[in-house]
């Protein structure tokens, strides 16, 4: 993981979906969970939803505050 992946985080909107609009560090862990159930999409939204999702599962949504912060 690098941090040019978790600025990605907090500057990429969700581009469709329930969530459309919101920032992708900004998605409910439910979501995630179903993206992970269900198929992250392919490509590097899907790789970026991953990422978020293991960052939500493990607790270290303090990563992201900060670069949240700065944008």
């Amino acid at each position: 993981m690098e941090e040019s992946e978790l600025l990605t985080l907090v500057t990429t909107v969700m581009p469709y979906g329930k969530y459309k609009g919101k920032l992708l560090c900004d998605l409910p862990e439910y979501y995630l969970v179903w993206y992970k159930q269900k198929g992250f999409p392919p490509g590097k939204l899907g790789r970026l939803l991953g990422l978020l999702y293991e960052i939500k599962l493990n607790g270290l949504e303090y990563l992201l505050y900060d670069l949240k912060k700065m944008q």
